[in-house]
């Protein structure tokens, strides 16, 4: 079994639709980045991958590359979860909190879920996504961004795959 944790962050800019595990947030701004800056997708990516010690989002999907301008970010982990199976691993369980002090996630919540669970092959049981607020301190609880954290469990998937 193996563990991984992962994080990002990403500022709150106009002109861009807030986009958090797929799912569109209606918000006034949306997250500045390369993709879709959909920062709890991405933090989970690395947390797979950290557990598989396979690096960074940044190693697999550089941002000076134009393939990935805009790309949907659940796409992006279908790729993160091809790569760890052709390790031999397979999730298990995942744990997801978006940290923001607006809009209220609350109602989104099950539908992030669902759209995890799909990518990652897991029942809804094994995935989490939570939201939380830092009560106005720091850049999130000033509406300047939004951070995400995750962790992981993977194991050796049955079939054996190509273990290090």
């Amino acid at each position: 079994m193996r563990i991984g944790h992962g994080t990002d962050t990403h500022r709150l800019a106009p002109g861009r639709e807030l986009i958090l595990c797929g799912v569109h947030v209606p918000y006034e701004t949306g997250l500045l980045g390369h993709s879709d800056a959909d920062v709890a997708t991405h933090a989970l990516m690395d947390a797979l991958l950290g557990a598989a010690a396979l690096g960074d989002i940044g190693v697999l999907f550089p941002d000076t590359d134009e393939r990935y301008r805009g790309a949907c970010s659940l796409e992006l982990l279908q790729t993160v979860v091809h790569r760890i199976a052709e390790l031999g691993y397979a999730p298990v369980n995942v744990d997801v909190t978006i940290v923001a002090e607006k809009p209220r996630l609350r109602p989104y919540i099950d539908e992030m879920r669902k759209n995890l669970s799909e990518r990652l092959g897991l029942p809804m049981g094994c995935v989490s996504v939570k939201a939380t607020t830092t009560e106005g301190l720091g850049f999130e609880g000033e509406g300047k961004g939004m951070s995400a954290y995750a962790v992981c469990l993977l194991t050796q998937a049955t079939d054996g795959g190509n273990l290090p």
